[in-house]
């Protein structure tokens, strides 16, 4: 169970350090940014307590394949990946907003949708549909960019032009970007025998003005993976579907009395549960990429990461 779930490091000519629920992302001279991805594990905008095994790893690897697999399209952040939890790129100004877009009705949009609610981020919902249903077209229901233990909250275009908090001129480029990511992520999803059902995507300006993705992307994190195969008869039989996503954590949580809401304690994850929870990682990484996993040496994992940076940075 040896995991990194905090960093203390002190690189060279490092002005600042930001922590979020999973990422610790260290300011290198206001020109790069060195992303840990460590093995928190957050739901419902919460920290979980302990840490999974080679959860960073497989976020960061996922993350960086998909960056690569779509800079043809939308240019990123990314520079290089010095160690198997770690991503160097170019210092940003991230959006105050998540592009959030679905291709289907479940989650976070289904759980709206049962309440009766028709529109989700000022975008209207068709009638009839149950839950897993396919959208007519995908939808984007943006969520504003929360700081670090606050809810994201949802927000509609008009809101976000309205309060200033994107202009227009780029917010057409952040829809045209994040219709662009899904679309190609959809194809390589469908090569994998995967439906991708709804992800998120985080932007920001380099120094020079240019829009980039930033963060992670078509991780089981950050999307929602459903197995192709079967799925049309598991909905006309209205039984749930196979999914590949941090969603059977969420439904495990749930059915223990938590959804990150006030006076509700953190169930207890034992060393059974968390290792399932590794075990699920790997399952999605593996068929995310159609790559088998190679566990990174984790016996001195802080120290392994720190060599790594500092020999990257030196050159």
């Amino acid at each position: 169970m040896n995991t990194i779930t905090d960093t203390h490091y002190n690189f060279p000519n490092q002005k600042s350090v930001y922590k979020g629920k999973v990422r610790e992302v260290y300011n290198i001279d206001d020109e790069l940014l060195v992303m840990i991805a460590t093995d928190r594990l957050s739901a419902f905008d919460v920290v979980m307590p302990r840490g999974i095994p080679f959860k960073g790893q497989i976020l960061n690897q996922i993350a960086t394949k998909m960056m690569k697999a779509t800079e043809d399209l939308v240019p990123n952040w990314l520079i290089d990946t010095p160690d198997p939890n770690v991503a160097v790129g170019h210092l940003c100004k991230p959006f105050k907003v998540e592009m959030v877009i679905r291709g289907y009705l479940s989650g976070h949009a289904a759980r709206e949708y049962k309440a009766g609610k028709r529109t989700l981020c000022g975008v209207a919902m068709p009638d009839g549909m149950k839950e897993n249903d396919k959208f007519p077209n995908p939808i984007i229901t943006p969520s504003t960019k929360a700081d670090n233990g606050a809810h994201d909250e949802d927000i509609s275009r008009e809101e976000i032009l309205a309060e200033a908090i994107v202009t227009e001129e780029d917010y057409l480029i952040l829809e045209e970007y994040t219709r662009k990511l899904f679309q190609r992520g959809t194809e390589i999803a469908a090569d994998r025998g995967l439906i991708l059902v709804d992800t998120k995507y985080e932007f920001g300006k380099t120094k020079d003005g240019k829009i980039v993705l930033i963060d992670e992307i078509h991780t089981p994190d950050s999307s929602r993976y459903f197995y192709a195969e079967g799925y049309q008869d598991r909905q006309q039989k209205d039984e749930p579907q196979k999914q590949l996503s941090k969603e059977f954590v969420r439904q495990w949580l749930i059915s223990n009395g938590f959804q990150g809401k006030e006076g509700q304690e953190i169930p207890e994850m034992n060393n059974e549960y968390i290792t399932s929870v590794s075990e699920r990682y790997i399952e999605l990484y593996e068929n995310i990429t159609g790559e088998i996993f190679e566990k990174a040496d984790v016996s001195e994992v802080e120290k392994r990461i720190e060599n790594n940076v500092l020999q990257y940075l030196q050159k």
